[in-house]
């Protein structure tokens, strides 16, 4: 198995496995007999549980190395029984911590191996590795939704879905790349602050505040502002995550042939026309194409910010896990703030704030480039400019540092 396959499926794993519990939650609440009020809370755990874990795995990687941390992913998987198995708020809120802090603790590792392969590569496949995630996640929720019909209780289901994941993760592991070797030993365990890192904090930010508003709001707006039937309010957010996952694809490509920046900018200011049209225009028809323009919108926005951020230290995992941090700051922050607003300006008026800040990522798109060459005058960054494009690599001189070969 090749190092990109590899990387491939951990990316689908994660997805798969942390969308399967998210998707039994129905019958978690209905197990421990709770409100709605006290779910929410409960389900505080898991953010609060990724953002702590972050930073800290950001020194881990920056310390030992992405392979060996992805490696350790059986050890994360079992965490997604611990749901099922809660007995009240209290235990879900603990359970849901801890899942929170396994995902966030893989999901930071498989970035940074994500970029260590498209160094080792030379070609870019980031965001190809989150079009993974994303059809890893439909599945996942797919499969759930399938059990849950079939009257399967949420502790065996979850169960299965760990021992699979476990055994799928074991064989891969073998086959990640060890990175410990290109300098990440020597690399600094926090991220030096920096105007652009900021910069693309703040494109996560806006990225995945509007995301977050489409996974939790589409499906309410479909059925109270455009007057969707209870069987189509949920093809909203179908639509919003099949056309993500499918300019996931594509956007490796696109970055390559009209640069980073120009894709970045172009899809955020698609997602602000899709989800516009769909509130201006308030019908069934004309909303589920707005939220699919959305998603297609979105796609690339966050990889593209991660990837910069990684590219532009030399110690990836504590700037990669700062960028995502925030992002995730984000995308937790907006269901809430899309809820308070739209007690005051209803719902269309409160999903707008979302395509204001995917226009301010669009105008921040500049920061989503290649890396420079650390050598502030290096005599070969021009004459090898077109043997590493695509390589997030503009010179001979970062070149020898990885030790690549060009693609010419």
């Amino acid at each position: 198995m090749s190092y990109r396959a590899a990387a491939t499926t951990i990316f689908l794993l994660n997805g798969a496995v942390f969308s399967s519990w998210y998707a039994r939650l129905p019958a978690i609440q209905a197990d421990l007999d709770i409100g709605p009020g006290a779910l929410g809370l409960a389900l505080l755990g898991a953010p609060a549980g990724l953002l702590v874990a972050q930073p800290l795995v950001g020194a881990l990687v920056a310390r030992r190395g992405s392979g060996g941390v992805v490696a350790a992913a059986p050890a994360y998987i079992p965490a997604v029984i611990l749901p099922a198995a809660a007995t009240d708020a209290a235990t879900l809120f603990a359970a849901t911590a801890l899942v929170g802090a396994a995902n966030g603790t893989l999901d930071i590792a498989m970035n940074v191996q994500g970029l260590a392969v498209e160094r080792a590569t030379g070609r870019r496949i980031f965001n190809s590795l989150h079009a993974a995630f994303s059809f890893g996640a439909l599945g996942g929720a797919s499969v759930a939704a399938a059990v849950a019909a079939l009257g399967l209780a949420p502790l065996p289901h979850l169960v299965a879905v760990a021992g699979i994941g476990g055994v799928a993760a074991v064989a891969v592991a073998r086959h990640l790349l060890r990175d410990e070797e290109t300098g990440s030993r020597r690399g600094q365990l926090v991220a030096r602050p920096s105007l652009h890192l900021a910069a693309l904090g703040l494109i996560a930010f806006c990225a995945l505040l509007a995301e977050g508003a489409a996974f939790d709001w589409s499906g309410v707006y479909m059925a109270t502002e455009a007057g969707a039937s209870a069987g189509i309010a949920p093809l909203g957010l179908a639509a919003f995550c099949l056309t993500m996952g499918i300019g996931r694809l594509s956007a490796d490509h696109a970055a390559e042939r009209a640069g980073a920046p120009r894709v970045a900018a172009g899809g955020a200011v698609l997602a602000a026309v899709g989800l516009g049209l769909g509130l201006a225009v308030a019908v069934p028809a004309v909303a589920l194409l707005g939220f699919a323009l959305m998603g297609l919108g979105l796609s690339a926005v966050f990889p593209l910010a991660l990837r910069a951020s990684g590219l532009a230290e030399s110690s990836p995992g504590p700037a990669v896990a700062a960028v995502s941090t925030v992002g995730y700051g984000g995308f937790l922050l907006g269901p809430p703030l899309i809820g308070v607003l739209a007690g005051g300006t209803g719902l269309r008026g409160a999903l707008l704030a979302a395509c204001v800040l995917c226009l301010v990522a669009a105008g921040l798109a500049g920061h989503v480039r290649d890396a420079p060459c650390p050598a502030p005058a290096c005599s070969k960054r021009r004459s090898t400019r077109r043997a590493w494009s695509g390589t997030g690599v503009h010179c001979a001189h970062e070149a020898d540092r990885l030790r690549l070969r060009p693609r010419c």
